[in-house]
């Protein structure tokens, strides 16, 4: 069977009532209506709708829900239908984070789930922080191709970090598919419309997003790649930005005994947010000192550190684990193994270390 239309049954006491209701005050337009002598069924279409209503039908009314801008109160068609208008596009609300020092091992920690496209999760802040943050470990153990589509996300911010093994991407007005590769990032702008196309087997990745819950949607009319490059066009205000590790130098940190190479992300998002990968060049701990973030997310990429923290008993790291440290907390590292590296997330970029 070849379908070619699609149409939601209403029932209908009211027909002539509703048919009224529907094309006068919501705007749609009657597509048809029989019998003609007493009309006992009418179809209408409109704002990608097509709707039947039946006067012979029964069962509950449904809900019908209309977005567009400047919405107003909710409605009830005479045939008992609820109406409801809704923003279109809305802002995102401001979140206050529910700060606290977590700490979300790899050994013992949350088991691995089944998320979109078969890929698998691993949730590195359990609480979100009062909704405020979502970071995943995500893994593809299977070589080839991955069943995505091309999709986008309504985010404020969005990281993509390669931890292991290579993923093939695409991104609008970026240009051709490329490979990230393990230590690379790509900064995700809100919006921007993107697919993952196949990955080596044992692919790992660290993404970063906020708020914590946020819509991911389908585009089935754009294809990528697509024909227009301009890499300098901004989404939602923010740029895309492709990092290489092995195009980036390192330089001193904002604590003394690290160094880092900075993603460019902070310029990206006009200070957003910022990414750096850190390692350390002394074996010193550092000195105490708090933050003054919104949000300050770690992510231990390789080797090992002692976290101590104001209040609370040192916190051995390894590979794998991860913490978010709250704003006036007073904390240091120490202990580094040398080959210690950190992906640190932080909103805002410019962020200040206080004593």
């Amino acid at each position: 069977m070849q379908i070619e239309a699609a149409e939601v049954v209403i029932p209908c006491g009211e027909l002539d009532a509703t048919l009224d209701f529907f094309t006068n005050r919501l705007g749609f337009k009657i597509h048809s209506i029989f019998p003609a002598d007493a009309p006992a069924v009418a179809v209408v279409t409109g704002h990608g709708l097509r709707l039947q209503l039946n006067r012979n039908a029964t069962g509950d009314p449904g809900s019908l829900r209309l977005f567009g801008h400047a919405p107003g109160e909710p409605l009830t068609a005479p045939n008992g239908t609820r109406i409801e208008f809704v923003e279109m596009d809305p802002p995102a609300p401001a979140l206050t984070p529910d700060h606290a020092l977590v700490v979300q091992r790899m050994k013992g920690g949350g088991g691995w789930g089944t998320g979109r496209a078969g890929m698998l999760y691993r949730d590195l802040v359990p609480d979100r922080l009062g909704g405020s943050i979502i970071a995943s470990h995500i893994r593809i153990p299977d070589a080839g191709p991955v069943p995505d589509y091309v999709h986008f996300h309504k985010i404020r911010f969005q990281l993509i970090y390669c931890y292991k093994g290579w993923v093939r991407l695409v991104y609008e007005d970026q240009g051709a598919p490329f490979v990230l590769s393990a230590g690379d990032c790509v900064l995700q702008p809100p919006e921007i419309r993107h697919r993952v196309l196949e990955s080596s087997g044992g692919l790992e990745v660290i993404e970063v997003g906020c708020p914590a819950e946020h819509m991911t949607c389908v585009d089935h009319q754009l294809e990528l790649p697509n024909d227009t490059y301009n890499p300098d066009r901004l989404f939602g205000g923010q740029r895309f930005v492709r990092h290489e590790a092995a195009k980036t130098v390192w330089q001193p940190w904002r604590r003394p005994g690290y160094e880092t190479r900075d993603s460019g992300i902070g310029a990206a998002t006009a200070g957003v947010a910022g990414v750096q990968i850190v390692r350390p060049t002394s074996p010193q701990p550092t000195e105490p000192r708090a933050h003054d973030a919104e949000l300050l997310f770690m992510f231990v990429l390789a080797g090992n550190l002692t976290l101590r923290a104001e209040g609370h008993a040192d916190q051995s790291l390894e590979t794998g684990d991860a913490f978010t440290v709250p704003p006036g907390l007073l904390h240091a590292f120490a202990d580094p193994h040398p080959d210690l590296q950190l992906l640190e997330v932080a909103l805002p970029a410019g962020f200040k270390l206080t004593r």
